[in-house]
């Protein structure tokens, strides 16, 4: 049953992210070519709300669904792992034209191209777990 709950939840924010033009190519394109507001609107609005999520999580020390304490420990500072994890996260979603999230959107939306670039992101991750030992963490 929770599986299903999952389900939705990712079919309706699916639907909101192709409404909204989340996933749009052309309007990722704008954003990178400081064109439009329209996608800095989308993800500061994102980022507002998940300070103040966190922060209300904190505050009130609320626990997970399944009862659990949720453990939120800060980030190690690190200029060389943000620097270079971003200028990479950032070419792969200039060149593909779309981060992780809308790449399923735009798949359930029947742009079949896309994929192509699923499938790299997935053998990305596994060559980051294969060499992550090896990287300045």
């Amino acid at each position: 049953m929770k599986y299903i709950s999952y389900l939705t939840i990712g079919i309706f924010f699916g639907i909101i992210m192709y409404k909204s033009e989340a996933a749009s190519w052309f309007r990722i394109y704008e954003m990178f070519q400081f064109g439009s507001f329209h996608m800095y609107g989308i993800i500061g609005s994102a980022l507002v709300i998940g300070v103040i999520g966190i922060q209300i999580i904190k505050k009130y020390n609320i626990k997970a669904i399944g009862g659990s304490e949720m453990n939120l420990h800060p980030k190690k500072k690190s200029i060389a792992r943000y620097l270079i994890g971003g200028i990479i996260f950032g070419l792969g979603w200039a060149l593909a034209g779309a981060c992780p999230g809308p790449m399923y959107v735009l798949a359930g939306a029947g742009y079949s191209s896309i994929l192509v670039v699923i499938a790299a992101a997935i053998l990305g991750t596994f060559v980051y777990g294969l060499v992550k030992d090896k990287l300045p963490h």
